[in-house]
């Protein structure tokens, strides 16, 4: 019997093996599931085996895929048919423990220590509730199993052709030391040019490089990823019950054309800012933090944020230190327009605390303003929810209708939520 047995279930290419199953034809054709492309949320979300074999990546857009195979079907996204099944998953799950946390729309993570002397041990467990997947739903997953959460997710993606991979606190140097760091959980594109710059491009020269060292150019994820190499996880497995924290709450949003102005760029934030502060008060939160994101046609990637003098809710005090940041950050040229245009942008709002309906003074700000913007933007959230987005706007949206003409509040992407954390964001993908 284990001491401790974590398993990662990951349902393959969730998105695509879900169309399969509704619609067999799909099966024999290579196919990817995708946004719109004359929207410009046009990238690859998941892809079928067939379209694998014409090295369809997920993540590159459909004009990419396109060029790689001309015949590629591409099927819209439909969330609400993949939450569904997601959740009829993971009752499978539930089946064998109380200790269920969801990472994602299509993973999970399985405790299954205390589960051993009903349902036998670990690999007959993840056999056991791989089959009931197939047999209720017709979907395959693949299994990791370790004695923590780290590993048990790379053993996930070690063997999809077999379903099962099995690491044990007495082979995981031999299994995981000899691969490349990309395959460390945490080791993300930018942090493992890092890693490989100081010389250091296999697990096991991680696990071998001091902490501290790590820690002097990486931060406090690098005590993080050194603990992880050497099998140090001890992070417990959610109860099933329990909601984890919600940090942070934000949209982003791939804008229909390139941003090239102020006007612009401040049109696609009022926006998104709507849709934030309604989450807001949807949760019962206020925040006092607001962080915008930007990303260039090159795919460059910006962040900023800054501290608000008093607890927010509304999109008025949103946008105001939105404002703040793009003074502060962005160069405009002799013409009004930027010196690289923007692709996509986002804005979130971190910092929470549970709304006490108490209006917070300052030197800098009338609480009768305050307390008028958030009473005018409920009214305005309710008129919305009854008759629908479009149907009450601010003067500003109609400039441009086709630019500002999406809710990010309901068109959402379910992403994974932090390993550390959890935040409530979403956001179009593009």
């Amino acid at each position: 019997m284990w001491n401790r047995a974590i398993l990662h279930a990951d349902i393959n290419y969730c998105y695509a093996q879900i169309e399969e199953v509704r619609n067999s034809k799909l099966a024999k054709v290579p196919m990817a599931v995708g946004g719109h492309e004359e929207s410009r949320h046009g990238i690859i979300l998941a892809k079928n085996d067939l379209a694998k074999k014409y090295r369809i990546k997920t993540g590159e857009s459909l004009r990419d895929a396109y060029k790689k195979c001309p015949h590629l079907t591409i099927i819209h996204p439909d969330y609400d048919l993949y939450l569904l099944i997601s959740e009829q998953v993971k009752d499978i799950y539930r089946r064998y423990s109380d200790k269920v946390e969801p990472f994602g729309l299509d993973e999970a993570w399985i405790d299954v220590t205390h589960s051993q002397t009903l349902f036998g041990d670990p690999i007959e467990i993840a056999r056991r509730i791989r089959m009931e997947v197939y047999r209720e739903l017709g979907l395959t997953i693949s299994m990791g199993i370790s004695f923590n959460k780290v590993f048990a997710k790379i053993a996930s993606d070690m063997d999809k052709h077999h379903g099962i991979a099995v690491i044990t606190s007495e082979n995981y140097q031999e299994r995981l030391w000899c691969l490349p760091i990309e395959a460390m959980f945490y080791v993300g594109r930018a942090t493992a040019v890092k890693l490989r710059a100081r010389g250091i491009g296999t697990i096991r020269q991680l696990a071998n490089t001091p902490k501290l060292y790590l820690k002097s150019f990486l931060g406090k994820p690098g005590e993080w990823i050194w603990e992880f190499a050497n099998g140090l996880d001890d992070s417990e497995v959610a109860n099933s019950q329990q909601l984890p924290m919600i940090k942070s709450v934000g949209n982003s949003i791939t804008a229909i054309h390139d941003l090239e102005t102020l006007e612009e760029l401040k049109m696609v934030f009022r926006v998104l800012s709507e849709s934030v502060a309604a989450r807001l008060r949807q949760l019962n939160k206020k925040g006092s933090v607001v962080s915008i994101y930007l990303r260039t046609n090159e795919f460059d990637r910006c962040s900023r944020q800054i501290k608000s003098d008093y607890l927010i809710d509304t999109s008025d005090a949103i946008m105001e230190c939105v404002e703040r940041l793009l003074q502060a950050h962005l160069s405009l040229k002799s013409d009004g327009t930027f010196e690289e245009v923007y692709r996509s942008v986002g804005v979130a709002v971190s910092k929470l605390q549970k709304d006490e309906h108490k209006i917070q003074l300052s030197l800098f700000e009338n609480e009768n303003r305050t307390m008028h913007n958030r009473d005018l933007e409920e009214t305005i959230e309710k008129i919305r929810e009854k008759y629908g987005s479009d149907k009450i706007k601010r003067c500003i949206m109609i400039k441009d209708e086709k630019l500002t003409g999406f809710d990010p509040k309901n068109d959402h992407v379910i992403h994974p939520v932090g390993f550390f954390g959890y935040s409530d964001s979403s956001h179009k993908t593009g």
